[in-house]
């Protein structure tokens, strides 16, 4: 019997061609910052260092070479992260969209489970995104893996590189801000570890709208003071202001970024919401959901929504605890719920030197996954033959790891 795979519109290098066709870059940006390499294993060893620029010592002629010592160096070991997800389509829908004989109608639907593949790819990204802006900001994450074990991987960045400042000091309304001498403080700490300058800052608007209503920025940025006055030109669409422009005033090579992006933390219900009533919501994953966030409740059947915000998260419970019960009642399997997420909080600014001595000082590693072994993500589909129907399969294998520890500095600009 001829399966839906079978059928020339929605083979699957019918599919991945529209896959490709749909699949656009998601405005990703720290993905492009460092280079992808390949392991041969998915268990992967790697050695870190804080950096340093030293040199060799002089010797006289006809003496011994002096002993040399290497820097110090931290090992590292992990299981590589596996993420993925299916979606399932059944001969009703498949049917809907595609009327046996009719080529266009069949075009149709090798489109629809294409952009669903797309959307999975994109999915697939943004995990691989929100590791790399985890290690720069968090210093680590958790994951999953074998047997449903919790993995956390810690990249050691230096304590000093991971400040806060204190109440007095907040960018925010700090009394004594020093917004200028912090910029220099996180250049001199990488500078001091590893002998690089930092080129790159990230952080999302609301900081720069932190910065650009310092009084000692807007002095110092005047027209009579610094280049053209230009802080308000070609500058970020929410608030107008120039991120160059505060980039070049700390020195020329910095690019600062402001980056908004944001990632969708979903779960789906495990148990019934009561109206009025439940406030510990039980869910299938509760990770990644914070404290102090909203928390949206989606009924699926008639497509409304509220929301609510999160007073507390258990993951191992697998609960989310909000401040108020809904006001409607959400069933268990069917509905969900999600926040919105930024891959740079609020709050903090990520600076970091992204080469020292030539070197990048990370790099995402691939890890292979599935028959034959495949690196990188991977879309494929099969049938199901009773009842008949067609899975859509995007799966990936991969971690960041960071080889100098001390070229980021993670600074939280509000207590």
């Amino acid at each position: 019997m001829q399966g839906y795979s079978d059928i020339d519109e929605l083979k699957l290098s019918t599919i991945s061609g529209y896959f490709q066709l749909f699949t656009a870059d998601p405005q990703l940006r720290l993905l492009s910052l460092f280079p992808t390499t390949m392991s041969e294993t998915d268990s992967i060893k790697w050695d870190s260092t804080v950096g340093g620029r030293g040199m060799v010592p002089f010797k006289g002629p006809g003496q011994e070479t002096p002993m040399g010592y290497s820097r110090g160096i931290a090992q590292h070991e992990a299981k590589v992260a596996f993420f993925g997800q299916k979606r399932y389509y059944d001969e009703e829908f498949l049917n809907n969209l595609r009327q046996p004989g009719t080529t266009a109608q069949k075009m149709v639907a090798s489109q629809k489970l294409s952009m669903e593949m797309a959307e999975m790819g994109n999915m697939s990204m943004r995990r691989r995104e929100w590791m790399i802006s985890q290690m720069l900001w968090n210093n680590g994450f958790t994951y999953k893996s074998t047997g449903d074990t919790t993995i956390k991987v810690d990249y050691g960045i230096p304590s000093s590189h991971i400040v806060t400042v204190t109440a007095n000091k907040s960018w925010y309304n700090g009394a004594d801000r020093t917004i200028l001498a912090d910029f220099n403080t996180a250049n001199r700490t990488v500078r001091d570890a590893c002998g690089a300058t930092i080129v790159r800052a990230i952080s999302n608007s609301s900081v720069l709208e932190y910065i650009a209503s310092d009084n000692d920025i807007l002095t110092l940025l005047s027209k009579s003071t610094f280049g053209d006055g230009n802080l308000f030109s070609g500058g970020n669409e929410l608030i107008n202001a120039n991120p160059s422009i505060i980039g070049n005033l700390f020195h020329k090579n910095l690019i600062y970024e402001v980056y908004d992006e944001q990632y969708e933390v979903r779960a789906n219900l495990t148990a019934v919401v009561t109206a009025s009533s439940t406030t510990t919501i039980s869910v299938d994953d509760a990770a990644d959901f914070v404290a102090g966030g909203t928390l949206t409740f989606v009924d699926a059947s008639a497509g409304t929504s509220e929301s609510e915000t999160i007073a507390s998260v258990d993951e191992d419970a697998g609960t989310v605890t909000v401040s108020s019960a809904p006001s409607t009642s959400y069933k268990a399997t069917e509905d969900y719920v999600y926040m919105n997420r930024s891959f740079i909080p609020d709050d903090y600014m990520v600076f970091f030197a992204d080469r020292v001595q030539g070197q990048n000082i990370a790099e995402m590693v691939e890890a292979p996954f599935g028959i034959p072994a495949r690196y990188g993500m991977f879309a494929d589909t099969w049938d199901r033959k009773d009842p008949e129907g067609i899975w859509l399969r995007v799966q990936d294998k991969c971690l960041p790891v960071l080889k100098t520890t001390g070229a980021v500095y993670a600074l939280k600009v509000k207590p």
